[in-house]
């Protein structure tokens, strides 16, 4: 089988590297060198490295508007898109015999979008799981054609479980192409009044309010963990919390509710006791390090009231 293989992230990587063991692949799609890491410098996505590493021809299009005639020049007889990070025009969509197949981090219709893996976390789903479907000119909208399911665990990250998924969805890719390129495979039209949507994270869901539960604040540490961060006002500076557990405890939401080990906040409900900070401008730590150079006060502001507090010294 002829495939062309669209994908950017690390995610993308193990399906990329299955189909080329399994397939014919005869060009990969990516998005443009862009600037990565905190040096910010231009490089290269995951996928061109991988692909590079293969020896396989690579295309960076700023967009899909005139690919349609080069794709066909291709002659593929499926495009294999795994978080692509571009829409696929209708001309491109009609391209390949078997049309073309996307993996999809969720189980759809739950969670369309470009965020499926964060949402999961944040709505406090015990499961979620890698969806093919048929792609259309919608969002995430296509028929479904091959599902696996896992666990969230208590602990999982959008980095964690995003490595896990990703994992699965190679193997479960080759089967998919494979099924339809035989013809047995019948595709399953989406229930939409099931659809839930998972729009990407916008940067001001990353502070935490300790007005909120406890348990609410823990999972949105994790699903913005490793990127972008979840973070606490504190003595008017953001100090990112990295990693945290929801405990029990009241108190007056958005103080330090304890020190002795370590540093707690407490919220509405319960308290976000912190296991890795990292304060501006430095690495990242554990919170008892983190309190024995900053010397914190139950009772002290934290959140939105520290915003505007004076800098201490410390580490």
């Amino acid at each position: 089988m002829r495939l062309v293989f669209m994908g950017t992230p690390e995610a993308a990587v193990p399906s990329l590297r299955t189909l080329a063991e399994a397939f014919d692949v005869v060009s990969v799609y990516t998005r443009r060198d862009r600037p990565r890491g905190r040096g910010r410098r231009i490089l290269p996505s995951p996928v061109k490295e991988a692909a590079t590493e293969l020896g396989l021809p690579i295309v960076q299009p700023k967009s899909l508007r005139k690919e349609a005639e080069p794709l066909r020049e291709l002659e593929p007889d499926a495009i294999a898109v795994v978080a692509y990070g571009m829409i696929l025009p209708p001309d491109v969509l009609e391209v390949p015999r078997l049309g073309c197949i996307n993996v999809h981090f969720s189980l759809l219709p739950r969670w369309r979008g470009a965020a499926p893996v964060e949402r999961a976390i944040l709505a406090g789903d015990d499961r979620t799981g890698v969806t093919t479907m048929l792609m259309d000119p919608g969002l995430d909208t296509g028929p479904m054609l091959h599902r696996v399911q896992v666990r969230i665990a208590p602990d999982d990250t959008t980095g964690t479980l995003t490595e896990r998924l990703a994992d699965l969805a190679a193997p479960l890719l080759v089967r998919t192409l494979a099924d339809v390129d035989a013809g047995g495979l019948v595709p399953q039209a989406q229930d939409d009044a099931l659809a839930t949507v998972a729009p990407k994270i916008d940067p001001e869901e990353a502070e935490l309010d300790p007005a909120r539960p406890a348990l609410e604040l823990e999972r949105r540490v994790r699903a913005l963990a490793p990127s972008p961060g979840a973070f606490l006002w504190y003595r008017g500076q953001r100090l990112k919390v990295l990693k945290a557990q929801a405990v029990e405890g009241e108190g007056s939401a958005g103080t330090v509710a304890a020190v002795d080990a370590g540093l707690s906040v407490q919220t509405s409900t319960g308290r976000l006791r912190l296991v890795e900070v990292q304060p501006e401008g430095k690495r990242s730590m554990a919170a008892d390090a983190f309190a024995r150079g900053h010397r914190p006060t139950s009772g002290e502001p934290i959140g939105p009231a520290a915003k505007r507090e004076s800098p201490a010294d410390g580490v």
